[in-house]
């Protein structure tokens, strides 16, 4: 994550969505990492997770999901 707070207010919703779908899976692989104890950066899930969770804002406040 470059900056804390990307600007999602330009994007379009594939582009939204695509940005959902690659922290998602970003995500999914840090949950594996931390399971077999090969993360060294414990709080990259959380940055991840408050990323997604403005994607999400972004999305419901356009009204596009």
């Amino acid at each position: 994550m470059k900056n804390k707070k990307d600007n999602f207010k330009g994007m379009q919703e594939d582009e939204l969505k695509k940005r959902l779908a690659t922290l998602r899976e970003k995500a999914r692989v840090i949950r594996f990492k931390i399971e077999g104890s090969k993360s060294k950066n414990v709080k990259e899930l959380a940055t991840l997770k408050k990323e997604i969770a403005r994607v999400f804002t972004e999305i419901r406040s356009n009204g596009k999901l």
